[in-house]
């Protein structure tokens, strides 16, 4: 006699002659407790993860400051592979050579991180939301590595009118793409940290408040971008002394171009942003609803403040030492990403709201139960 079996689900029971079928719940609930479940609960693994990939991201910001500090992004002149290896002879040996390559190789590294950071979401996490924003995280760190790419491939076509190469115009790009992705990060962290999913938390900080922390934001990002201009315009030292803008003690250069222009425009934001920040701060303070630790991130945005403007006067006075302007774009890097996660944090609540009534159940449910 032939009995059959499907899959688990229709199994076959012999009893007194006869064949019966039935349905058995076990291999049901063996199928249920084997699908991943969806929840907006705080998950220890993921905030974890979550922390590495920002590190990470300062890393490899360290990395390609200190490569465009010493001159060396052009060190290899193909993409994706360096001297077509993964492994190019002498990398270790000759500075230049090991600081893109070092890059190229984080590079790789903040893709993986990121690609296993959006599937951990995908899988568990239920905010919609939040599963979409590691998506665009994904596609960004590739976008970013495409143009990094092509600042190699396309530097020896020159632009006459700004009197620079297309690779220098991707460069520009790839260091404005590099600090919006670290903001993109920061933001999926703080929506996965143990703080943020708790419901307990409740605040809400004024609308004045919150349009200023976003202004902070975007001045940062602008000065961040024209900062990227001036590095790869070699307009760092455009003007040479600091604070003054010229020999005499001048508060304008005395000769204008481009660069000057660049280099002066850099410094104004610097003071704007200054006033912006300290406000900014002042308002956190005076809020009764900010809890320690927005008060405490508040103050190191202060000390990250203090220390930007020591380094950026520290890179005029040595002449751009690679190691004071290589910790210049660290610093503005994360004085954008606390002033960015404080930003975000004032909007949590228009995430975190209430969570909506239960449905009404049938007449069918009521007689079942």
């Amino acid at each position: 006699m032939n009995y059959r079996f499907a899959g688990g689900k229709n199994c076959q029971r012999l009893c007194e002659g006869y064949i019966e079928p039935f349905y058995c719940s076990d291999f049901k609930l063996m199928n249920a407790s084997t699908t991943p479940v969806r929840t907006p609960a705080y998950k220890p693994g993921l905030a974890r993860l979550a922390a590495v990939s920002i590190a990470w991201a300062f890393l490899l910001i360290c990395l390609g400051a200190f490569t465009t500090s010493i001159g060396a992004g052009m060190a290899f002149a193909d993409w994706p592979l360096s001297n077509g290896s993964l492994n190019p002879t002498g990398w270790l040996h000759n500075i230049s050579m090991f600081a893109e390559h070092s890059h190229r190789l984080t590079a790789g590294v903040m893709s993986l991180i990121t690609i296993a950071l959006a599937a951990w979401l995908w899988r568990r996490e239920s905010r919609a939301w939040l599963r979409k924003l590691a998506l665009f995280a994904v596609g960004l760190v590739f976008a970013q590595a495409v143009v990094g790419g092509l600042r190699v491939l396309l530097d020896q076509w020159h632009v006459a009118m700004v009197d620079t190469s297309v690779g220098r115009l991707f460069a520009m790009l790839h260091a404005c793409l590099a600090q919006g992705f670290l903001c993109v990060l920061v933001a999926i962290a703080l929506a996965s940290s143990r703080a943020w999913t708790n419901e307990k938390n409740k605040f809400s900080f004024t609308a004045g408040t919150r349009r200023l922390g976003v202004v902070c934001c975007a001045l940062l990002f602008l000065q961040l971008a024209i900062a990227a201009v001036m590095r790869h315009s070699f307009a760092g030292l455009a003007i040479p002394t600091f604070p003054w803008s010229s020999a005499d003690h001048g508060l304008l250069p005395p000769v204008w171009n481009f660069r000057v222009g660049l280099n002066f425009t850099h410094r104004v934001m610097a003071g704007i942003i200054t006033v912006a920040l300290v406000i900014l701060t002042g308002k956190i303070w005076a809020h009764r609803t900010a809890t320690t630790t927005v008060r405490g991130m508040a103050a190191g945005l202060m000390s990250l403040l203090s220390l930007q403007i020591f380094l950026g006067a520290s890179v005029i006075w040595t002449a751009r030492a690679p190691f004071f302007t290589t910790a210049h774009v660290i610093v503005g890097a994360a004085t954008l990403a606390t002033t960015f996660g404080l930003t975000w944090w004032m909007h949590r609540d228009s995430f975190v709201g209430p969570k909506p009534p239960a449905p009404a159940r049938t007449q069918r449910e009521y007689a079942s139960a």
